[in-house]
């Protein structure tokens, strides 16, 4: 399967922003936009002035590498969001949110989209009491989403009965349990990342 192996700190620097990419130092004094906060490359202090395409493509890349998703998968997801009611822009980030991946993400089980990804492909979820290990995954209202009874002793799992986590008010999740819910679909102000969706759809009209 095909991902993207460059440096994570890196995808920030260039897109000039915090992705959280990396979980705890993102949030922590070591993290590369702290201490660096310009475009990598030697001619990173430059002032550069981006086109409309650039602006354009720049917010594309920028919400595929938060989500972690390949251009084709990118593609796919809006095409999808194209073909459903409503605000084109505001469904493509909406099932970007309900993927597995991000699920578990925003859940807390997992510190970074990545992680979560990792565990979601290692068999430690189920969705509906049925085991899931497609990243891509796409949640709906009602689904409970919650790790393996055989899985709960692991040790990267047993901090999370203690934890207290602000959650997104599409979600809810029982610590005790280890298990959480779908309680409606994500909207527009759920989504914390600064994105403007119009430029991606721009983008993709031309």
């Amino acid at each position: 399967m095909a991902r993207d192996t460059g440096a994570k700190c890196r995808q920030c620097r260039r897109e000039g922003m915090k992705l959280f990419l990396k979980g705890e130092r993102c949030v922590g004094p070591k993290c590369a936009m702290e201490r660096r906060p310009v475009v990598p490359g030697q001619h990173g202090l430059m002032r550069r002035k981006e086109k409309e395409y650039g602006t354009q493509l720049r917010e594309k890349q920028k919400v595929k590498r938060a989500y972690g998703v390949l251009e084709r998968q990118f593609r796919k997801t809006y095409e999808e969001a194209v073909r459903l009611k409503g605000v084109t822009g505001e469904n493509l980030l909406s099932l970007l949110e309900r993927r597995l991946d991000n699920v578990v993400y925003r859940m807390g089980i997992g510190s970074s989209r990545a992680e979560a990804r990792q565990i979601v492909s290692h068999r430690h979820i189920t969705v509906n009491g049925k085991s899931v290990n497609i990243a891509s995954y796409l949640t709906k209202k009602g689904d409970v989403i919650a790790i393996k009874e055989n899985k709960k002793d692991l040790e990267m799992f047993k901090e999370l009965k203690n934890q207290k986590m602000v959650f997104p008010k599409w979600l809810e999740f029982n610590g005790a349990k280890l298990s959480g819910v779908i309680l409606d679909l994500p909207q527009r102000d759920d989504i914390d990342l600064n994105i403007q969706e119009n430029l991606i759809i721009e983008l993709y009209s031309r």
